[in-house]
Order: C-alpha cells, then structure tokens, then sequence
C-alpha cells in the first residue's frame, strides 16, 4: 500500500475549476497523487502521517517557466549594463562552464527554487562550450539530487559575432551539430508519460544569436519527435530594432514566418507584443514566459500581462537568469508580477489571486502539463507546497492570499513533489546546503579566473 500524508486544518487555495478557497480543510496525497480534498477533516487510516496545517496556507507547488541555471555562478556582473551590453560582456565568461560548473550552478539555483515554493521548472540552456562535456546531463543530475520536477531545454546557437550576432564564435555550434545534439538529448531523457519528472525541450536562443535555418529546421525536428519548443523573443525594444534591419518585420512576424507559434511554443519575455500580435499569440495558444523582476533588472518595459491573460494567452512566470535576477524566488515574480501590472495599468490591472493563478496553473499550462500538476485536485501529481504564515511577518494579514503575494516571502513548513518531500521546517530534506554553497563558491571563482 502506497504511502498517505493527511495535511489538515489549513486554508486551501486549490487553483481548481471553480478556483475554490477551503478554510480549515484537508488534502490526502496517497503515494504521488493527491488522492481527496475536502472541507473539514478526512477519514483515514491510523498508519497515515498526519500534518498540522493550523495558520497555514496549501498552493499547489509553483511552476518557473523561464530559467538559465548556468548563471548562477555569475550573479551581480554587468549590473548596470543594457540587454545587449550585458550579454557580450557575459558571453566571453559563460564560455568557460564546464559540467563541474555547470552542475554546481544547477544545484545553488535549483535549491532556490525549492525555497521559494517551485516544485516544477524549466532551464533554458543554450551555451555549449566546445570542451564543456555533458552540460545538460550535469543539470539533469543536479535536478534529480534536489528532487524538482524538471523540465530543461536544449538551447543552441550557430550566429556568431564573426555573422553579425552577440556570442563569441567559441559558444555557438554548426546546424549539423545542433540538431544531432537535440535529437540526442530527447531520446535519451525525455520521458512523454504522465507524472514525469524530466522532459526536454528545443530552444534556440533567440533572434539574434541563431539563423533563420535553425529556427526553421528545429521546430520541424520538435515536432517530429513531439516535444515543445521555447525561445527568447519581444524582449526589447534593441529586439525589435534588431528584427526590422534584418527581417524587414517584429519578431513575432519572423517567427511565424519560421513555424514557431502553436500551443507547444512558449517565449520568454514577450514584454512588446502589439494588440494584433497578442490576438495572434491567443489564436495559437502560444505562451509566454512573465519575467517581471529579470525585465526591471535589465530596465526593459512592462509587460502587457493584464491584455495577455485577457485575451486567453497561456501565461506562466519565470525567474530568467540568476545574471539577471539575482535572488531567483519564484513566489517573489507573483509579488512583482502584480505590481508591474498595476504601475502600468492601474490598482485593478492584476489581482493577487490571478497572480497566484500564473504562477501555478498558468505555469503548467505553459509546460503542457495543465492535466497533471498546477492546482489542487484528486487525481493530479502531489506538488504542494504548505506556506506559515504564523510569523510576525504574516499573521495579522487578513487576506491569506494577499499575505503570500504582496508579504513578506513566508517559510515553508512543508513542500512535496510527486508525493515526495522536500522541505520539512523549512529545511531541505534532499541535499546539504552548506556543501551547495561552497561548491558554488569555488566554481564561480574557477569561472571568473578562467576568463581572466
């Protein structure tokens, strides 16, 4: 018999159809599934493990949908630089990663994310150094060590500064080998079941750092092997500047022209879609990646969050980068998500319900797993996360949902992913975070001294 945790006496925002709240409620996970949810208590046996969920609040486990772990050994660099100022200062330093470094950055960043509420999320790894080895192994290993359900995206880049691009020519890669490369790490990781804990992804980087070729012929192996596609677009205004001299168009006008809308496509960014545009993305079920903070950090404009989800756009929230966000805590993106949206369009423009609803629900419609993880319903994968809001920080918010998005970041009592969990109190139960720490240290100084 499968394994039961009751957690009891908690308020339960369930994200579900009705996007039902239940105050002092239960959920019963039985092995990996959330197995009842009810109002009040639940009928168990004596051998399930019970937890008090008294002044706390039941979210379904956050879903990041936008991520360069790689860069968390090179946090606070070019701190002050524009977009493209700040990726050819980073690019000649990302060309010294390695698998050691690589796997040190997956695990500072992916734990992280645990203490911050993420049980699931995505990588956009896109820098392969020719002598860096298995770099999408070496976070795919880091993955499995914490425990999060993972969703990494073979990146590339074959558009050099030698072609007209921003990467140094030592990081991108030939056509050939880019699509050997995805087609490798598809059938070697991706698992298509339900439940799974990693699927891969193709994402070219973005616009100006790939040909129109590899946009072209990636989105028909994508499809071919049945796996999504994610890349960078509509970031900024230099983007778009970028995309008229080149393409005469925007780009979302390119990527059409290349296959790349559908609902297996999802962009990061998206902050400078016009009305048309948006009508497009809904049309097609394209999602978008929100990455508030990452965008105010690079001082990009605002995204048009409130017209997107109006429009029925599939909407996740993403931490980007930890070059570019460098406290990388998802429940922080929902805070800085509704803020964003009202400094642009008013108190009303985003409410903190519908953030917590982008951060979860929308986050799995984003990855294509709405059916399975993102809300709080018999039948779906345990991802849950069990927030405390006794604190002095918290307890005297009257509005539970309002003292997750717009307090303090709460602790965790409790998180599980699949049915497995990770935080007790607050503390990871899968990795030691002093060992993280220090081989994060000694990776980033290996880096810095490497690029000179």
């Amino acid at each position: 018999m499968a394994a039961q945790t009751l957690i009891e006496n908690c308020h339960v925002v369930t994200v579900d159809t009705a996007r039902r709240e239940l105050e002092s409620a239960s959920v019963l996970i039985d092995g990996d599934r959330i197995a009842a949810v009810g109002q009040g208590p639940i009928e168990v046996g004596d051998d399930v493990t019970r937890i008090d969920g008294s002044g706390c609040v039941l979210t379904p486990g956050l879903v990041n949908t936008h991520h360069h772990l790689y860069q968390w050994i090179t946090r606070g660099l070019a701190a002050d630089h524009t977009l493209f100022q700040w990726l050819t200062t980073l690019y000649p330093i990302w060309a010294g990663i390695d698998e050691a470094a690589v796997h040190a950055a997956a695990l500072g960043g992916l734990s992280q994310l645990a203490l911050s509420g993420c049980t699931t999320t995505t990588d956009h790894h896109y820098v392969f150094p020719r002598e860096g080895g298995d770099l999408l192994g070496a976070e795919i290993a880091a993955a499995g060590e914490i425990g999060l359900r993972f969703h990494p995206t073979r990146g590339s880049m074959d558009l050099s500064e030698k072609d007209g691009g921003l990467p140094p020519d030592s990081v991108v890669q030939s056509l050939d080998e880019i699509l050997t490369a995805s087609s490798d790490a598809v059938n070697r990781w991706h698992n298509p079941d339900p439940g799974a804990m990693v699927r891969i992804a193709l994402a070219p980087c973005s616009p100006f750092s790939v040909t129109t070729d590899l946009l072209r012929e990636s989105a028909l192996l994508a499809r071919e092997l049945g796996v999504r596609m994610h890349t960078h677009l509509a970031e900024s205004l230099d983007e778009n500047t970028y995309c008229d001299e080149h393409f005469g168009c925007t780009p979302l006008q390119y990527m059409e022209s290349v296959g790349w809308v559908g609902d297996d496509v999802w962009f990061a960014h998206g902050i400078e879609f016009d009305d048309d545009e948006i009508g497009r993305l809904a049309a097609t079920s394209t999602g978008v990646a929100h990455c508030p903070t990452s965008n105010a950090r690079l001082g990009n404009r605002i995204c048009r969050t409130r017209e997107l989800v109006d429009a029925g756009v599939p909407v996740g929230l993403g931490v980007d980068g930890a070059a570019s966000n460098e406290s990388c805590r998802l429940l922080e993106e929902a805070h800085q998500a509704v803020l964003m949206a009202r400094a642009k369009g008013g108190p009303t423009a985003l409410s903190t319900r519908t953030a917590i609803e982008l951060a979860t629900l929308g986050g799995a419609r984003v990855l294509g797993r709405p059916d399975e993880i993102g809300s709080i319903e018999p039948g779906k994968f345990a991802d849950l996360v069990l927030w405390d809001l006794t604190t002095v920080a918290h307890r005297d918010i009257d509005d539970p949902v309002a003292a997750l998005v717009l307090g303090a970041i709460p602790p965790i009592k409790a998180s599980w992913v699949h049915g497995r969990k990770l935080i007790d109190n607050g503390e990871m139960q899968t990795v030691d975070l002093d060992s993280v720490t220090a081989e994060v240290a000694t990776q980033h100084r290996l880096l810095i001294d490497r690029a000179g």
